[in-house]
């Protein structure tokens, strides 16, 4: 019982850090074999490159859930809606879109509509990871206090 409610109390700053880096290493475990696979490199350059983009994606992430936490505590319903979560996994997805496109083609040797064309359907699996993910953190660590202002 003490230990959900360590969880249930994670908040601010330690919520954020706990919330990021649990993300990537999920992140890194799931998709390195398949880029290696995909492309034919071996599991520890794709594993490189997957290392390379989650620290990225880690400060990506906390600023993203900074900004976002931000607005959605001055909002009228704080409440965590369906269709909060999918604007809040797209935004994060199109906006880290966007930094790995080049670092993608430049590792992995390929053309910049390779490494696009990847990089969406990557991106197709993080907005339902990204969601998925989420909820399950909000699940085991309850919500964080910006969605907590007015809910009921």
């Amino acid at each position: 019982m003490i230990l959900k409610e360590v969880f249930m109390q994670l908040q601010g700053l330690k919520r954020k850090i706990v919330q990021a880096i649990s993300y990537e290493v999920l992140a890194i475990i799931m998709v390195s074999p398949f880029v290696a696979t995909l492309f034919g490199k071996s599991l520890s350059n794709a594993a490189s490159l997957s290392v390379i983009l989650s620290m990225l994606a880690l400060f990506w992430n906390m600023a993203f859930n900074y900004l976002f936490e931000m607005w959605e505590a001055r909002q009228a319903d704080t409440t965590r809606t369906l269709k909060r979560r999918i604007i809040h996994a797209l935004g994060f997805e199109a906006g880290f879109g966007l930094l790995v496109v080049p670092i993608t083609a430049f590792w992995l040797a390929i053309s910049w509509q390779a490494a696009l064309a990847t990089n969406i359907g990557l991106m197709l699996f993080f907005m339902v990871y990204q969601f998925g993910f989420q909820w399950l953190f909000d699940k085991t660590f309850g919500l964080p206090n910006s969605a907590l202002v007015n809910a009921k």
